[in-house]
């Protein structure tokens, strides 16, 4: 499969504590880099999740923004810490020995000891694994978001494929036709002046002016850039730069013709063929 290199995707989902949301976002590039942007609490996740975004993508710049916005001020679960407890308990009875008479501490009384009782922390571990899974659901819609859109960027790249390939073919059929008038040109010229020619040294010239003119080398090259484009297509994967560089090629074949047209039908030929490569060019740099 062919894969866009430019893609967003996003996650979220509630924890204990807070709601956590992972976001990620890939242009094309060289490379692959990756920047990510985490709480202080899944710092310790970077090298992890860069590893999994490695392994999924091979070429792009991947920004991983996650979020955790904290609940509100509602109150969560306490923790009764049972040793200051019991010491508390301890030393209230011993107090009610020397008292005599005495009522025990009721349990509100008890709660407002310090360190009696302690909030009850959400677990670290918890949300990281938490951030694991939805980092990894994320990078899943990623790439396939990068899969449809490469699928639509190599239906474009194959329809200007056909277009190269019908200029090609027009312009090899059109060219015995404009090599003869070319020679035909030249022999009227030369009989409206009327002068005295060596006909062998004219046959000469003639030879030497379709040789300029012949253009089938780069039209056999072109044909074969063209096969090549379409077997990288249908091969898949990470393949851009290799289109690219076909694409390369191909613009170099456009600009010989063009400086080796002999009539205006030519140079429309291979204006129009580095238009339609320009074009391919424009939508490979963001495949993968």
């Amino acid at each position: 499969m062919i894969h866009s290199m430019t893609a967003f995707a996003r996650e979220s989902a509630a924890t204990q504590q807070g709601d956590l949301s992972v976001e990620l976002r890939s242009v094309n590039h060289r490379y692959l880099d990756c920047t990510f942007k985490l709480p202080d609490a899944l710092r310790s996740l970077e090298p992890t999740l860069r590893e999994r975004a490695g392994a999924a993508l091979a070429r792009g710049k991947l920004d991983c923004l996650i979020r955790l916005q904290a609940h509100g001020t509602e109150g969560g679960a306490l923790r009764i810490n049972y040793g200051p407890l019991q010491s508390l308990l301890g030393a209230s009875r011993e107090i009610a020995r020397e008292l005599g008479e005495s009522r025990p501490p009721s349990p509100l009384e008890i709660l407002q000891f310090p360190g009696i009782c302690s909030p009850l922390e959400p677990s670290d571990e918890a949300l990281r694994s938490s951030a694991e899974v939805l980092f990894g659901k994320a990078l899943a819609n990623l790439a396939d978001h990068r899969r449809r859109e490469g699928d639509k960027l190599a239906a474009l790249v194959r329809s200007r494929l056909g277009q190269v390939a019908d200029e090609v073919a027009a312009t090899r059929r059109r060219l015995p036709v404009l090599i003869q008038q070319q020679r035909d040109r030249v022999v009227a010229r030369i009989t409206e002046l009327g002068v005295e020619i060596d006909h062998g040294r004219l046959e000469q010239e003639l030879v030497y002016l379709a040789q300029k003119a012949d253009v089938d080398e780069e039209l056999d090259r072109m044909e074969a850039h063209v096969k090549e484009v379409r077997r990288t297509l249908d091969q898949g994967g990470p393949c851009g730069r290799r289109l690219d560089f076909l694409m390369q090629e191909l613009n170099r074949e456009a600009n010989t013709l063009s400086s080796k047209s002999i009539s205006s039908n030519t140079t429309q030929n291979a204006v129009e063929l580095k238009v339609l490569i320009e074009q391919m060019r424009e939508q490979i740099q963001n495949i993968e």
